[in-house]
């Protein structure tokens, strides 16, 4: 093949064969890159107004690139001109796309603008554009769903529910105090993709391929322009680093767990052996062969799509974990599992808030399991701390007074005094209040207990949590 037949490809000039066909398809990642459109043309614009100020590009030619940069954008921000970007012929990837685009609208000025650049460090900075953009949605629906969880709280007011250890009945809980154990679980989450869009923004532009620009550029410019904190201060490491995209991946699967966790409580609550929960019509389905079915879909697909986000952050890690440095090929396998993040995590949070407003709670059922089974029996054996006994003494006090119930078929509760004194002299008639579901509650009256004040005030508090992690900006510099 002529160097006049290579010329569409970037890097024509020292091959003389053809590639394979199929080959040359298979290489390509245009088909899944195209969706970095915004961010490349975004960056391409910082690297015109780097050039500019370093007397490579005039001010006319830097308004008149910027100018056909962002028609480039807007031709193909609807749905048909993005199949247009992902089925163009000839592009390999979304900077050939936009350098071929350029050249038909201001001629051989578009090739002017890969002048101090590498598309190593144009890949570098599209994707981290791209995932600090998709951490600020990301944050902004958490913010949403930790709401819905709170509206459930707050509606659940007093309603009591029993909590479990090894999945057996522990001791009782305000219905809020479990919703708000979520709540928590998401704002670590939230905190998490914050700490990963700080650390992802530096910017690459103007590490070159892997040594560094050969123009005296002044990295800051683009660096501003882009909202990055700083320049990366590294060029080999610029360029190979996908850490940013590893740790979204991983923020993503540790979210994916806790909402795993959160569907599968869901999912046993609303069985009929549990029965705490209704499940909204609108996010079930029926069987085609039992009539009376109420499948719990959309619990369980929150429970196997998770898998995706493990799955994501496995297979980053796996690419990164033997390449040596700088750039290699192998890092074009690290842009679909980001991607595939992003849209998975994407229609997850869309629901979540929606469906956890419909949920409906059985607050009879759950107070009455909350009511039997002796939950109240480490509330009984406080009350005979504050009498005095050991711990460890009263702890076997109230155990055998639990074995005495179970035999006889009764709660402690309905033991006499005569028969609770078999097992100390320190039982009064005092103990019938101390272990009362309300007394049982209030017993745990700490920070971070289940106590009615102590979860009213966390209530507050985590609202004013939730509101500021609403309104905070993501990325730093912006």
């Amino acid at each position: 093949m002529s160097n006049e037949q290579q010329s569409g490809k970037m890097w024509s000039g020292r091959f003389r064969e053809p590639l394979d066909p199929q080959f040359e398809s298979w290489q390509r990642s245009l088909p899944f890159d195209c969706r970095l459109l915004p961010q490349e043309v975004k960056a391409s614009k910082a690297h015109a107004s780097a050039l500019c100020k370093a007397g490579i590009l005039t001010g006319e030619e830097t308004a008149l690139l910027r100018e056909a940069l962002d028609a480039i954008a807007a031709k193909h921000a609807s749905d048909a001109g993005k199949e247009m970007v992902r089925t163009h012929p000839t592009a390999e990837d979304i900077h050939h796309f936009v350098e071929l685009s350029l050249v038909e609208q201001v001629g051989s000025l578009g090739l002017k603008l890969h002048t101090g650049r590498s598309r190593n460090e144009q890949i570098a900075t599209d994707l981290r554009l791209y995932v600090r953009d998709q951490i600020e949605g990301v944050v902004k629906a958490l913010a949403q769903w930790a709401n819905a969880l709170v509206e459930q709280a707050e509606a659940a007011a007093d309603a009591v529910m029993p909590s479990y250890t090894h999945l057996q009945r522990a001791e009782p809980v305000l219905q809020a105090h479990w919703l708000l154990a979520y709540v928590e679980m998401i704002l670590r989450d939230a905190s998490r993709f914050r700490d990963c869009a700080a650390r992802l923004n530096d910017c690459p532009l103007g590490s070159g391929a892997v040594a560094g620009a050969t123009l005296a550029l002044d990295r800051t410019v683009a660096a501003r322009e882009l909202n990055f904190a700083r320049p990366t201060t590294n060029s080999i490491d610029a360029t190979s680093d996908r850490d940013f995209a590893l740790e979204f991946a991983q923020c993503s699967a540790t979210l994916g767990i806790h909402i795993s966790r959160f569907a599968e409580e869901v999912t046993l609550f609303a069985t009929t052996e549990f029965g705490f929960i209704d499940l909204a019509e609108a996010f079930a389905t029926g069987s085609s062969a039992m009539p009376q079915k109420k499948n719990p879909d959309m619990t369980e697909l929150l429970r196997g799509k998770s898998g995706r986000l493990l799955g994501a952050a496995t297979t980053l890690a796996t690419l990164l974990k033997g390449l040596p440095l700088a750039y290699n090929k192998d890092l074009q396998e690290t842009q679909e599992p980001v991607f595939a993040v992003s849209d998975t995590l994407e229609l997850m949070l869309q629901l979540l808030p929606n469906f956890t407003r419909a949920l409906r709670f059985r607050n009879d059922r759950m107070r009455a399991a909350a009511q039997s089974g002796y939950l109240n029996a480490m509330a009984a054996a406080t009350y005979l701390v504050h009498k005095g006994v050991p711990f460890r003494t009263a702890h076997e006090k109230i155990g055998n007074a639990v074995r005495f119930a179970l035999e006889k078929g009764v709660e402690l509760d309905e033991l006499s005094m005569k028969e609770l004194r078999q097992f100390g002299e320190e039982f009064g008639e005092d103990f019938f209040d101390a272990i009362t579901l309300d007394a049982t509650l209030d017993c745990h009256d700490v920070i971070g207990g289940t106590a009615h004040n102590r979860v009213r005030q966390a209530l507050i508090e985590t609202k004013a949590r939730i509101e500021a992690l609403a309104g905070e900006v993501v990325h730093a510099g912006a």
